[in-house]
């Protein structure tokens, strides 16, 4: 017979071990104390949050962790632990598109924890202001949904900001419906912002099919909206819920349930190569024939992978386009600098936005 150690040894046991992770948490947060300290005596100044050396870390984690805690547990504790510590040293401002409650504000906390301070901006213009002005340390900006496709307001916003990107972020977006009443024959009108409303159509069709839809600016505004009349209800995230005090009427209604928004991380600095990285960089060149394989071959004649690239009107003339491209690598890396520098050699324009640390999920 299996003998079964008593309940009594091993709360003494996990007693035992919160005591010494208390001991190596702290011991870990007098550390980030000396480092800022190292770091102010070499006179470096502004904010010691490194992107690049954060994405190292929470790799690192992934590689050791033998379990039985998930990898996205043990990552998300780790970067709990960070934030928390990096406050020590010195205190982030992340700006946001708010008001409380949105997906951007869950980014925001997923990429650098909840010790930071969040400030709620109410446009994306805003949200790059806040940070081109000192506001802000960082900011949030949603660029890409996997149904919805690019938000262009933030492709566009590049075009004129000095800011460069510093990290992404991807949220699983889960749409729920939530208001004060569970009563669909009383619902007359659902608020959400225009790409949720999208992501919901089907569900919307089947279940609430004489409900008016009225896009408003952001989910958590819906949902602010739907507090102040029960025959209303909203589509967000169910932070919005707990937020504004509203009843979770269904959950996960979205349409695709691989949906999944992008967010990038902008701000002052530059990051440095981590070996898993993107270069983002917008061109602009005279519509002319061939102008997209110009722009193409100097990538696929050295081998560098182009993940994505989207074309916006340039607003400087007729037709004319600026085409927004994410590579794989970082600019410092050898192959990705002599691709550049053949790609100036076939533009009229070419502005690097950041290379930084993809996404670790």
């Amino acid at each position: 017979m299996t003998s079964v150690t008593p309940l009594s040894e091993l709360r003494k046991t996990i007693d035992a071990i919160d005591e010494q992770i208390l001991k190596l948490i702290n011991q870990r947060a007098s550390c980030a104390i000396e480092v800022a300290k190292t770091k102010i005596a070499a006179g470096e100044q502004g904010t010691f949050y490194r992107p690049d050396r954060e994405s190292l870390v929470l790799r690192r984690i992934k590689e050791l962790n033998q379990g039985p805690l998930s990898d996205d547990t043990a990552m998300r504790f780790f970067r709990e632990l960070m934030s928390s510590c990096l406050a020590l040293e010195q205190p982030l401002t992340v700006a946001f598109l708010g008001p409380e409650g949105t997906f951007t504000q869950q980014a925001a906390f997923k990429h650098f924890g909840h010790a930071v301070k969040t400030l709620p901006a109410a446009t994306i213009n805003e949200i790059f202001a806040s940070v081109e002005g000192g506001q802000s340390q960082f900011g949030v900006v949603p660029v890409e949904n996997s149904t919805e496709g690019v938000i262009s307001h933030t492709l566009d916003r590049f075009l004129s900001s000095p800011l460069q990107i510093c990290g992404e972020v991807e949220i699983r977006v889960h749409q729920n419906l939530m208001g004060k009443t569970d009563n669909f024959e009383e619902i007359t009108e659902v608020f959400s912002h225009q790409q949720s409303l999208a992501q919901c159509r089907e569900w919307l069709d089947k279940h609430l099919p004489k409900a008016k839809r009225t896009a408003v600016s952001s989910n958590a505004e819906a949902a602010k909206l739907s507090v102040e009349n029960p025959q209303t209800v909203a589509i967000a995230g169910v932070a919005a819920a707990e937020l504004y005090g509203l009843g979770l009427l269904a959950k996960n209604i979205e349409d695709e349930p691989n949906n999944t928004t992008r967010f990038l991380i902008i701000g002052q600095q530059t990051s440095s190569s981590t070996g898993h990285d993107k270069t983002s960089l917008v061109v602009s060149t005279d519509n002319k024939p061939g102008t997209l394989h110009r722009i193409l071959e100097p990538f696929a004649q050295l081998g560098v992978d182009m993940l994505n690239i989207e074309s916006r009107p340039s607003r400087q003339g007729l037709w004319d386009y600026v085409f927004f491209i994410d590579l794989e690598g970082h600019c410092e890396d050898a192959i990705v600098a002599q691709a550049l520098d053949r790609l100036k050699e076939n533009v009229n324009m070419l502005k690097i936005l950041g290379s930084y640390p993809k996404a670790v999920l």
